[in-house]
């Protein structure tokens, strides 16, 4: 069975091709819910054929995702592949039997892919620069790796690739897990990130329609199903559900309550959405 081509054809973006690549995605075949069901039950039993279909049919919503975080380290270019990597594990671990659209899950595999890279950027920017050049390296060889053989690269691997010892490997890992907190840049922003939106030209409507239909359609009736309309408006604007993500602090000036008393709404609205039935389909966006 051939392996998908998801790393060279789709990933690695430079910014010359930029135009190119955005008239090129829009150019493919969107499927329709059933054709998504088929997909992934044929992805379940090893089709790659299937996983480039489900994954291709959707690279124009990653560019979307992409610009919510633009001017934050990480060029377009950069963030559409890192996006790019998020759906191909969410079309090789999604399950069709819950009842949500494709896109509805991958939209967390695409953040959280992003998220990573821009938090790694952050660290890199503190260790030296032939340090960072490694990194970049080793993290190349990485994402292809899981592409390509679906697991994930060993050390000797890595480094065989790259014609240095295992141990310098291991040292440079090492070395940029210590460099900064995962959310220390990006996390904790009390300005938020997510307001750069820039519209795409190239894309035509159906962005707008995945974004209302498939986002926030389902999540916002999960919420109102179970959270009352404040406690909803908090969740929403603290996670940028359907909005840009606010801090606590922008939250409470705009309710005109404390900062801790949003904190403890909006715990309380965390304890109730765990406790729901659904739970696991809405805390996976959270």
């Amino acid at each position: 069975m051939r392996q998908i081509k998801i790393t060279q054809n789709i990933t690695r973006r430079t910014e010359e091709s930029i135009e190119s690549y955005l008239t090129a995605i829009s150019k493919e075949h969107m499927v329709t819910p059933d054709e998504e069901v088929e997909l992934a039950q044929r992805i379940h039993k090893g089709d790659q054929v299937a996983l480039e279909k489900l994954v291709r049919a959707n690279l124009r919503f990653v560019v979307s995702v992409a610009k919510l975080y633009q001017n934050q380290g990480l060029s377009l270019s950069d963030l559409i592949s890192e996006g790019n990597v998020g759906l191909v594990k969410a079309a090789e671990k999604f399950d069709e039997t819950r009842g949500f659209k494709f896109i509805s899950y991958a939209v967390w595999w695409i953040r959280q892919s992003i998220m990573q890279a821009l938090s790694e950027q952050a660290r890199m920017v503190r260790l030296p620069g032939n340090q960072n050049n490694l990194i970049r390296q080793i993290r190349q060889i990485q994402n292809r790796y899981e592409q390509i053989h679906n697991r994930p690269a060993t050390i000797e691997e890595i480094a065989d690739e790259l014609d240095i010892e295992p141990t310098k490997v291991r040292e440079t890992m090492a070395a940029n897990s210590r460099g900064v907190s995962l959310d220390s840049p990006l996390q904790d922003d009390e300005d938020g990130t997510l307001l750069d939106v820039t519209p795409d030209t190239k894309l035509d409507a159906t962005d707008a329609s995945l974004n209302n239909e498939s986002l926030h359609v389902e999540l916002d009736n999960l919420l109102k199903s179970m959270l009352k309309e404040r406690e909803a408006l908090i969740i929403k604007e603290t996670f940028g559900i359907d909005c840009p993500e606010k801090s606590q602090e922008e939250v409470s000036q705009e309710l005109g309550l404390t900062r801790e008393r949003v904190r403890q709404i909006r715990e309380r609205a965390l304890l109730k959405i765990r406790k729901s039935p659904n739970a696991k389909q809405l805390l996976a966006y959270l």
